[in-house]
């Protein structure tokens, strides 16, 4: 009986394998830093990451400068330097109606917020105007973040046809159709 168990779950975990693929490819013209997700999945749904990303503000620098979430993910912004912090973003995706300001607190003092709305946000400090960042809100947990050569790999991706997005900060985004079985390919070029 413990052999028929293990031949079934083995296939169960063979046919799952069978059936999500990876989508990998390469972002040129500003590679580096930049986020590849793929967008919403018509009639589904992901349930909410449990840990939370901290993204921190040390020196005067929100670190890291790019993040990426999936959605309903919660965020903890953490004051680590010596002086007060604040944390506000206009808009979610370009919706100003999800604008929101966490407040200013002192170091070593955290603030989270859920990210319940897909979009890129602009996270600034009203204390220090030089310091930004930016969190792009995934509505999959199908995401990343490109290597220092512009390359990318998101893996575990359904089979299926989808559309993909490349976003890196202070370009307009691009986005194209990508069929994934097994492995797909998908490059980008993003302007000035």
């Amino acid at each position: 009986m413990t052999r028929l168990l293990l031949t079934i779950a083995s296939l169960i975990v063979i046919i799952g394998a069978a059936q999500a693929g990876t989508i990998t490819g390469k972002v040129a013209g500003r590679g580096k830093d930049s986020v590849v997700y793929v967008d919403a999945i018509p009639s589904k749904t992901f349930p909410a990451p449990e840990k939370h990303p901290v993204m921190d503000q040390k020196n005067l620098v929100f670190n890291p400068h790019i993040m990426v979430v999936q959605q309903g993910a919660t965020i903890d912004f953490l004051n680590s330097d010596s002086v007060s912090h604040n944390v506000f973003w206009t808009a979610i995706g370009g919706n100003k109606k999800l604008g929101h300001n966490l407040g200013t607190w002192p170091q070593g003092q955290m603030r989270s917020f859920k990210f319940d709305n897909p979009g890129i946000v602009p996270v600034l400090c009203n204390v220090h105007p030089e310091m930004s960042a930016f969190i792009v809100v995934s509505p999959t947990p199908y995401f990343a973040q490109t290597d220092s050569t512009g390359n990318y790999k998101i893996e575990n991706v359904p089979d299926g046809s989808y559309t993909v997005t490349a976003w890196h900060e202070g370009v307009k985004p691009v986005s194209q159709k990508v069929a994934v079985s097994g492995t797909a390919q998908s490059d980008f070029t993003l302007g000035k």
